[in-house]
C-alpha cells in the first residue's frame, strides 16, 4: 500500500493494489474508489484531505490477531 499527497490540490491517493482500474465510484462529494473489473479497491481518493481525513497526521500501526 502507498500513500501519497498532492500538497497543491490538498489531494491524498491511497493505492492498495497494481492492478488495471475498471471503474471510479463516487463515495461521497470528496472521496473515490477505483476498483478492478472483479470489484476489488485498486485506489482511494481523498479530496481535501487535510480537512475531511485529517491527513495532517498520519501513523500506521498493524495489529496481531488478538485472542479471547
Amino acid at each position: 500500500m502507498k500513500v501519497k499527497y498532492f500538497n497543491d490540490t490538498d489531494t491524498a491517493l491511497i493505492e492498495f493494489a497494481d492492478r488495471e482500474v475498471f471503474e471510479t465510484r463516487e463515495i461521497s462529494e470528496n472521496i473515490y474508489i477505483d476498483v478492478d473489473a472483479e470489484g476489488n479497491i485498486v485506489n482511494m481518493t481523498i479530496e481535501h484531505a487535510k480537512s475531511n481525513a485529517a491527513l495532517w497526521e498520519f501513523s500506521y500501526e498493524e495489529m496481531d490477531k488478538q485472542t479471547a
